[in-house]
């Protein structure tokens, strides 16, 4: 499958750099993947079964448990790579192919992982 995506900027960028790892990258039952999504404020990850098409489990800074939470991006990042873990290990999911997204891994992102 090849997709064109045309362009310049940092988010026509980001949208190809997403679309070439999505081409290698798919989850499965026994090794679903591991999809975080980043804004300037908040983080989302999900665990998603590709074949079913389902979200097994996920976490974010949008949730209840976030509600008087104080400290730097970094920190949110590790506390929700920490709810993330303690879901799927409940969930009985033991390893997962991380999906960067197109987005660089850096020190919020590294602390999660």
């Amino acid at each position: 499958m090849s997709v064109a995506i045309l362009g310049k900027g940092k988010k026509v960028a980001l949208k190809r750099r997403h679309a070439r790892i999505r081409k290698r990258i798919s989850g499965t039952p026994e090794r679903p993947r591991l999809v975080v999504t980043r804004s300037n404020r908040h983080m989302v990850a999900q665990v998603v079964d590709d074949t079913k098409g389902i979200t097994l489990v996920s976490a974010s800074t949008l949730q209840a448990d976030f509600a008087g939470f104080e400290g730097t991006k970094t920190e949110a990042a590790k506390k929700v790579g920490e709810l993330i873990a303690e879901k799927a290990k409940a969930a009985g999911i033991t390893a997962v192919v991380f999906d960067r997204g197109g987005n660089k891994v850096h020190r919020s992102r590294r602390s999660r992982c």
